[in-house]
């Protein structure tokens, strides 16, 4: 329960779903947290599971769609902890709908959340890690980077961004001590997919819940946890060979289809 004991890790969107189960897998094994998230108060709930467990955290409201708020939080993370051991890129939006569907503001909001977010949280993150001798980035991916889902535009879009840009990172700073890899979940069970099928298919939960479950060949969804104990693992000195890569957490939906 220490394979992070003295690393500052900081976690965007951690405020539910795979972001909170991150945080608290994180502070188990010792990491100091640091939750960025858009509403301070969507953080709080996270923060509370925490310190019930003893563990350390912060909280930080930051848009990381926009370049010059994320810099100044990541000052103030900075200036308190003297440095960023850990980045997990977690933030994300959704968005349903093919090409004709999809609106310009559709597009504009997709990538300014899923694609100039990562890019502004490592862009932010980065010098400072250069500095003090690495750090590891870890950004959440998609099986819709890797093939075609349908339905999903916008979406893809934006997570085939997030792939090519852990790749890039990867390449260009391996000189530098600093790890970047990215996690690809199928689909998570979440309250969002709880909400999200409650406000769309009223009356046929059930329905399309069994639908969702059975899209990977094991049967189900996958659980927050499992891609928490993912994250951990490629963050610890476990993984300290592995950079430049995917992995896919997505009971066989990429290759046993």
């Amino acid at each position: 329960m220490n394979a992070l004991t003295n690393k500052v890790a900081v976690v965007t969107g951690g405020g539910s779903g795979i972001g909170q189960a991150i945080c608290k897998r994180f502070a188990q094994e010792g990491a100091s947290v640091v939750i960025l998230e858009l509403s301070r108060e969507k953080a709080v709930e996270t923060k509370q599971q925490i310190e019930n467990l003893k563990g350390t955290v912060d909280v930080y409201a930051c848009d990381v769609s926009g370049h010059d708020d994320t810099h100044n939080v990541f000052k103030q993370i900075i200036n308190k902890y003297k440095k960023v051991d850990i980045l997990v890129n977690n933030a994300g939006i959704a968005h349903v709908g093919n090409l004709g569907t999809t609106s310009e503001d559709d597009f504009d909001r997709i990538y300014g959340v899923n694609v100039k977010g990562v890019y502004n949280c490592m862009h932010a993150a980065i010098d400072f890690m250069v500095v003090q001798g690495g750090g590891c980035i870890l950004n959440l991916a998609s099986i819709a980077s890797k093939y075609a889902v349908a339905d999903r535009f916008a979406y893809s879009m934006s997570k085939g961004a997030v792939l090519t840009m852990t790749f890039s990172v990867a390449k260009d700073y391996i000189d530098k001590n600093i790890r970047c890899n990215c996690v690809c979940p199928a689909r998570i069970h979440t309250p969002f997919v709880d909400n999200f099928v409650a406000q769309n298919y009223p009356g046929r939960e059930a329905e399309i819940m069994e639908s969702l479950s059975n899209y990977q060949p094991i049967g189900r969804m996958g659980k927050p946890n499992e891609v928490a104990n993912l994250a951990l693992f490629l963050c610890s000195e476990e993984a300290a060979f592995i950079t430049g890569q995917a992995y896919d957490i997505d009971g066989g939906a990429t290759y046993l289809r």
